[in-house]
């Protein structure tokens, strides 16, 4: 059958019109993209900060707002291309900012901005709540260069609401979804910081920590995430969950990446009594600990409660100690650290400081507030049909709660510090002569399930977040095509040695990958 000329040159607009275009984050080469890199093609003119902000705009709308909907994001910065232009502008007068001088970050939506992006922990009782000021660790931000691209979901609450949530979701964001397969869970809190930057939505995002809501998802979702000791970054300007534990920090896809961003936010800050601490403890190039030739000769403690929940996890980290032992590390098993009370303890500690954090945040948001105290939280959410898709014990027990001056708080403290620093972390470096310790950061990515919640499997933070201590996790391998991460973690102020065993290891094994934003099915 012959064709006519007319009826093939339609048939090959129809075809070049099916082909799909390649974006701007493709043309720009954006994949898995490191801050060198974007600082190497700024200088050559290659693209501007403004071309990287409008590239990775379009992917978080093709990907995490339709398409696969990762639902990562929770909100953009309506000024995030402004900035862009005016930090293009300073770059060809040959000015530069900083270490992160045009890089796009997210910020965790616990986090003040002040800007026109509100900050609410996901809660729908938060909603149009206006910071007064950025928080400490955004204005270090901004002073090195970073563009604010904008904030990012969470685990409504940092996941300090319900016993049967899910991970990821909030009442006001939904439920983020993990990149590597849009099935599972991307662990929290720090939920859509770690779907984000997998994802290549961002280069970088920020998380925060009370017991495993940097590392997890950082685990779960194939990245580098740095738990810091607490004081190391302030904390003022976060919504906050415990005054004893918290603590923002970087997540990134490399090392290096997130050893850039932690130099930047660091300092003394009057807002944050605990960064008093700091002085003289840190560094603001955690560069030059960029190692990847420091195993030999190390000693690690492996933290043994980590393993026996899988066994395909505990396979990988079987075949990971017998490389770590290969490159001349000793590894001395580690089967308790601190007391048995340091759980309960904790969790006492979390509920009064939750309810007293909370109620002075709330007091220093004036009339900005769009609630006054946990009371009205409670309150709002209990009339709320979305916020009821899960129960919020959490929020109850802790309104019952008295003030910090109770007894039962200051002996809970007292004794959950002293299990897990003097008696726990500092005591076994001491005996066994170790470097640090090292166990599974988790296993790989749960099913979502809103019915029964979150299915964590295993973890190794609870030592380091209790004693208020460095934690760093980096990818180790996959499991069924899910991410699964190795936490290295030590004592206070130990960023540096923390920083360089988990580069001589990511040097080492290199097996981070991009997501495919696949349904796997087994």
């Amino acid at each position: 059958m012959r064709i006519s000329k007319i009826a093939l040159l339609l048939l090959i607009a129809v075809f070049v019109a099916c082909v799909p275009t390649s974006s701007k984050y493709d043309q720009l080469g954006l994949e898995e993209a490191t801050i060198a890199e974007l600082h190497e093609n700024y200088k050559k003119g290659t693209y501007t900060a403004t071309d990287v902000v409008e590239a990775y705009l379009e992917r978080i709308e093709q990907y995490d707002q339709s398409g696969p909907t990762i639902n990562s994001v929770i909100t953009i910065n309506p000024d995030a291309i402004a900035i862009a232009e005016q930090l293009d502008q300073l770059m060809a007068e040959g000015n530069i900012k900083g270490p992160l001088h045009g890089i796009p970050v997210l910020l965790k939506d616990n986090i003040d901005t002040r800007d026109k992006m509100a900050n609410t922990a996901g809660a729908r009782a938060m909603e149009g709540s206006m910071p007064l000021q950025d928080a400490y660790i955004v204005e270090k931000l901004r002073e090195s260069g970073a563009i604010i691209l904008g904030k990012a979901n969470l685990s409504e609450w940092a996941n300090f609401h319900s016993r049967n949530s899910s991970s990821g979701w909030s009442g006001l964001g939904g439920q983020t979804k993990n990149p590597y397969d849009i099935t599972r869970n991307p662990c929290g809190s720090s939920a859509g910081s770690g779907a984000s930057v997998a994802a290549n939505f961002a280069m970088l995002a920020i998380g925060t920590e009370t017991n495993g809501s940097i590392t997890c998802p950082s685990s779960a979702n194939g990245l580098v995430g740095i738990k810091p000791t607490v004081g190391l970054l302030s904390r003022s300007g976060i919504i906050p969950i415990s005054e004893t534990q918290d603590t923002p920090g970087p997540m990134a896809r490399t090392v290096t990446d997130a050893a850039i961003m932690l130099g930047t936010m660091v300092g003394i800050d009057e807002r944050d009594s605990y960064t008093n601490a700091s002085k003289g403890k840190v560094f603001r190039d955690y560069t030059q600990f960029l190692n990847a030739r420091s195993l030999n000769g190390k000693r690690l403690g492996l933290y043994t409660p980590s393993i026996g929940s899988d066994h395909k996890t505990d396979s990988l980290m079987m075949q990971t100690i017998r490389l770590l032992k290969e490159q001349g590390v000793t590894i001395v098993e580690i089967d308790q650290i601190g007391a048995n009370t340091a759980g309960r303890d904790s969790y006492n500690v979390l509920l009064y400081e939750f309810k007293d954090g909370v109620n002075k945040y709330l007091e220093s948001l004036g009339d900005n507030a769009t609630v006054k105290n946990l009371d009205e939280i409670i309150e709002k959410t209990l009339e709320d049909s979305i916020e009821m898709k899960f129960d919020h014990d959490i929020l109850l027990q802790a309104q019952q709660k008295g003030e910090l001056d109770s007894e039962e708080y200051i002996k809970a403290r007292a004794r959950m510090l002293k299990t897990t620093q003097e008696e726990g972390i500092d005591k076994l470096m001491k005996e066994h002569d170790l470097d640090g310790f090292v166990g599974i950061t988790g296993g790989p990515a749960w099913k979502i399930d809103h019915t029964n919640g979150d299915n964590f499997g295993t973890s190794s933070s609870s030592p380091a977040a209790r004693a208020g201590y460095a934690a760093i996790t980096v990818p180790q391998g996959f499991i069924d095509g899910l991410p699964v991460g190795i936490t290295f973690f030590g004592g206070a102020w130990m960023e540096p040695e923390m920083i360089q065993i988990a580069y001589s290891f990511e040097q080492l094994t290199k097996v981070r990958k991009a997501p495919e934003f696949r349904d796997y099915e087994f």
